[in-house]
């Protein structure tokens, strides 16, 4: 029988109770059980591989990435564009300068650096923003899982078409790929309100979840209100929309899009930073789950998420690392340690690990495969050794706060 027992001072599944003493048991690269370790030892008549002082956790989840940018450090030093923006828009436009600079092959390379990352650090499952259909085929061979988002800018008619004719030959090439798809229009101020709904109307015949970037910046709440600000007078005539600039909407991001029908369930709202009262309400009605970007937000400085008003709606919260544009490393466990340090006593522990884990995977619609350790899904799971003894406390606090990774397996096997 190809089974193997993994087991550890503790297991803690997400999706269920701590279990000290445990134990999970593998079978052809899926979870067949999980409990303390003796009873799967008698279960299943085989030897555990036993981590002693450590714990077991679920391969971690991503739901907000963009490898395509893990070279861009090095990029703009390498591309003379080498410079520290002081606005939201100032970086955009570094960010566009820099990616036109690139050809085909340092974008792949650095897909492949992000992935690997990633998963050294133990993130086995992503939700990733792929700015280029044709690049899709640079995940497929990764040990990672998740979900790639086709992401889809423009104001001008023809080149919308164009762009959702590439987004649809990939879907039907990649139907059949080791990545689930969905779709991404970029922000409420990089996409005409007529493209918003036909990427909307496509989404829902295709059965096709959405991720977009929500309220991240004052520049983008000013913009969606007056069409004023660095948005319009910047960003707009650098990339030659000057045309395109709306008449006021006198709104918000999370209400224009809900205008829209964006913000609906399977929907993921990225960032939420600048969000009022009433935007909250908007979001809890419609059902996203809103993945939260916090080192992301406090490098480009545009503030943090009120988690707090977030969290007492009913919100979904997932986290993600945004890019090494935005950040300073792939790693959720830094992600996770931030967010608990910025919000101190704001969210439990518990409820931190399952953000990373499977509350990521819901929002990225996975968790039949990954984030928690139950029977049938995949077994990717890791390794972590506390800097404290676990005798006693909090274990979940205990693996989070200053937990060393030891170990990433990836269906069941040791990280190659």
């Amino acid at each position: 029988m190809n089974l193997k027992i993994f087991a550890a001072s503790y297991v803690l599944p997400v999706s269920s109770p701590p279990v000290e003493g445990g134990a999970i048991a593998v079978e052809n690269g899926r979870i067949r059980a999980v409990g303390r370790v003796d009873e799967l030892v008698n279960a299943f008549g085989s030897p555990a591989v036993h981590f002693p002082g450590c714990a077991i956790v679920p391969g971690l989840v991503n739901a907000h990435s963009h490898l395509e940018l893990t070279h861009f450090p090095s990029w703009k030093l390498r591309k003379g564009i080498d410079y520290s923006p002081r606005t939201y828009v100032d970086w955009i436009i570094q960010v566009i300068k820099v990616r036109r600079a690139l050809s085909r092959r340092e974008i792949e390379l650095s897909v492949a650096e992000g992935i690997r990352i990633s998963l050294e650090s133990g993130t086995t499952a992503i939700g990733e923003i792929v700015s280029d259909p044709s690049l899709v085929s640079c995940y497929s061979g990764s040990q990672l899982a998740g979900r790639l988002f086709l992401e889809a800018i423009g104001q001008d008619e023809v080149r919308c078409e164009q762009v959702l004719s590439g987004i649809a030959s990939c879907l039907d090439e990649a139907r059949n790929g080791p990545f689930r798809m969905g779709l991404s229009p970029h922000t409420p101020h990089t996409l005409s309100a007529r493209f918003f709904s036909r990427l909307n109307e496509f989404a829902r015949m295709r059965s096709l979840p959405l991720a977009v970037h929500l309220a991240e910046s004052r520049a983008e709440v000013d913009f969606l209100f007056d069409s004023s600000g660095p948005i319009a007078d910047k960003l707009y005539p650098f990339v030659g929309w000057q045309e395109h600039v709306p008449p006021p909407r006198r709104t918000t991001p999370a209400a224009y899009l809900d205008s829209l029908g964006i913000l609906s369930p399977g929907t993921v709202a990225v960032h939420c930073v600048h969000v009022t009262p009433a935007d909250v309400d908007i979001l809890r009605k419609s059902g996203v789950t809103a993945v939260l970007c916090p080192r992301s937000n406090d490098r480009l400085d545009h503030g943090a998420p009120p988690v707090h008003l977030l969290k007492k709606a009913g919100i979904p919260l997932a986290l993600g690392t945004d890019s090494l544009a935005s950040n300073d490393s792939l790693s959720m466990l830094d992600e996770v340690r931030f967010l608990m340090e910025r919000f101190p006593g704001e969210i439990a522990a518990a409820d931190a690990l399952r953000m990373i884990t499977l509350s990521g995977a819901l929002a990225l619609g996975i968790a039949e495969e990954a984030g928690s350790l139950e029977r049938g899904k995949r077994a990717d799971f890791l390794v972590m050794e506390p800097a404290t003894s676990i005798s006693s406390g909090d274990i979940n606090r205990h693996v989070l706060e200053r937990g060393m990774l030891r170990e990433v397996f990836i269906g069941g096997n040791p990280l190659g």
